[in-house]
């Protein structure tokens, strides 16, 4: 079967799978990251409720330490720009990944279009 497609197409398809694989990673990655990004704003709004006074402790490993909450909070806020911007770059990169996609997709079905109509016009 693989002799029949022409080494062009075969050269498509296989970039057409790679570019599959390197969205589903992207989108993986983001969706981690939104996740991360959640569990971070989330405990930045509890920490919105505590007062200075109030004894917290964050967590270093397997160990949890005692922390003031304008520390916490300073590198929690942080972290949630850090995460903010991660994010952004890989909606990006899934964009543009999606792009190239349909347009090799298109691409490719241009190419397999008038195979498909020869071989319906020779069996008849």
């Amino acid at each position: 079967m693989s002799s029949s497609i022409p080494p062009q197409v075969q050269e498509q398809l296989a970039r057409l799978q790679q570019l599959q694989q390197t969205l589903q990673v992207v989108i993986t990655q983001k969706q981690q990251l939104e996740l991360e990004l959640s569990d971070t704003e989330r405990a930045l709004g509890e920490l919105g409720k505590l007062t200075d006074e109030t004894v917290i402790y964050k967590s270093i490993g397997a160990l949890l330490v005692k922390s003031n909450r304008q520390g916490v909070i300073k590198e929690l806020t942080e972290r949630k720009e850090l995460l903010n911007t991660r994010v952004t770059v890989l909606a990006k990169q899934e964009g543009r990944a999606r792009s190239k996609l349909k347009e090799l997709q298109q691409s490719l079905q241009e190419r397999l279009k008038p195979e498909a109509e020869s071989s319906s016009t020779e069996e008849t």
